[in-house]
């Protein structure tokens, strides 16, 4: 290279002896040496360093704009730039290249901000799902007797929580506290529950247990209404007694039901039997029934009477009939001894002297007071005293109601 030859650029120069120079809004700085070629090869080669650093810029800067690069890889990306162009030994406008990067400094502080209240918001909304799964899961603990259920929900609130993000670790810790103790005293109350229970379905087994070789013991027995009767209160404690697991229960009601089979088959076999015996007697009490029924209507009540006490010393001779008949053919002759009571009944009170002389001494006193009432109305109205008019015809309008109706009290008594 000749010593007068001398190659200029808008960011940089080389010198007479070789020395590269970069222009800066600091002034110039030497950036490299040229020596075997010719000043405008210099400058090419050192812009072609210049051209890569500002690729890497223009790189950085379509990360930054276009992906999710984190704000902090972006920062170590800008600060190894900025230092890279500070000390670049390249040609071109470096100071641009300084403001493009502070520029996308500016970019990325704001999208760390934007980043840290995005992060705050979340971590308010994991904290209130947290609070929810967490009061939850408290009232299930407090609360649930429904333990398979109960157990599934929690199951379900702590696969939530881990679902859920994550608030600050202060909040985290004390919610979790919170969780896990919920979880505990559920699992305590589950615990005591099923053990109070397992008391109380061996107590219930101990008590069927008993019942059962009490009916066990009275299934032989013959005293037919006494161990019917037996057998009833044993049922009714056993449903007091509560319900034992689900297999006692079934291997005690198995036994329990063909104790009472057993006692309940061997009467029903007793009871046909002495109801086929007792078929002649349903007959002839049928027979006495209808005898009896020819009665009605009474017109005469003491030889209806008559008659149906002899009626009933058959009945009572024929003995008992079968349970089946038993019921209508008696209620039958009740029927005719009620008919034939009330009309006894009629009779003596229409005889009875005592009960006339008061049906004619109203009848009498009425009819006084009727007349009493007639002479007081026809004062009345002489006198034209409209107040008292209506009052006694009022009066009188009651009295002969009354003596209607005593007149055909009175008249009973003579029929």
């Amino acid at each position: 290279m000749r010593e007068d030859t001398v190659s200029t650029d808008p960011w940089g120069r080389v010198d007479e002896d070789g020395t590269v120079y970069v222009r800066t809004a600091e002034g110039e700085r030497a950036v490299g040496s040229w020596k075997a070629g010719e000043p405008e090869e210099a400058l090419a080669y050192f812009r072609r360093k210049y051209d890569e650093l500002a690729g890497q810029v223009q790189l950085l800067e379509q990360r930054v704009h276009g992906t999710d690069l984190p704000p902090a890889q972006a920062e170590a990306s800008i600060a190894r730039l900025r230092e890279a162009v500070a000390t670049a030994k390249a040609v071109g406008d470096l100071d641009a290249l300084q403001h493009r990067l502070t520029a996308l400094s500016e970019v990325v502080a704001k999208r760390r901000e934007e980043l840290k209240a995005a992060r705050e918001r979340a971590r308010a909304q994991a904290r209130e799902t947290k609070e929810r799964i967490v009061a939850e899961a408290e009232r299930i603990a407090a609360e649930a007797t429904h333990w398979k259920s109960g157990g599934e929900r929690l199951r379900q609130l702590v696969e939530e929580w881990k679902a859920a993000d994550r608030a600050d670790r202060a909040t985290e810790a004390a919610l979790w506290k919170r969780l896990s103790a919920a979880r505990t005293a559920f699992a305590k109350r589950r615990k005591a529950y099923f053990s109070s229970l397992d008391k109380q379905r061996q107590a219930a087994r101990e008590a069927k247990e008993r019942i059962v070789r009490e009916a066990e013991e009275l299934s032989t027995s013959t005293d037919w209404n006494g161990t019917a009767a037996a057998y009833r209160e044993l049922m009714r404690q056993w449903k007091a007694a509560g319900r034992a697991t689900p297999e006692a229960e079934e291997e005690l009601w198995a036994r329990f039901k063909a104790a009472q089979d057993r006692f309940f088959q061997a009467r029903q076999a007793v009871f046909a039997e002495r109801d086929a015996s007792l078929a002649a007697n349903a007959e002839a009490k049928e027979a006495l029934l209808a005898e009896a029924q020819r009665l009605l209507p009474v017109t005469d009540a003491r030889a209806a009477r008559r008659a149906l006490r002899g009626i009933l010393e058959r009945w009572e001779e024929i003995g008992p009939v079968p349970r089946d008949k038993r019921d209508r053919l008696e209620g039958g002759l009740r029927k005719v001894e009620d008919a034939i009571r009330k009309a006894e009944e009629e009779e003596w009170r229409r005889n009875n002297p005592e009960a006339r002389a008061r049906a004619q001494s109203t009848v009498e006193q009425l009819r006084k007071s009727i007349q009493q009432l007639e002479a007081r109305l026809a004062a009345a109205q002489a006198a034209g005293k409209e107040k008292e008019i209506k009052e006694t015809e009022e009066a009188l309008a009651a009295r002969r109601s009354w003596l209607e109706e005593a007149e055909r009290t009175l008249a009973e008594f003579t029929s």
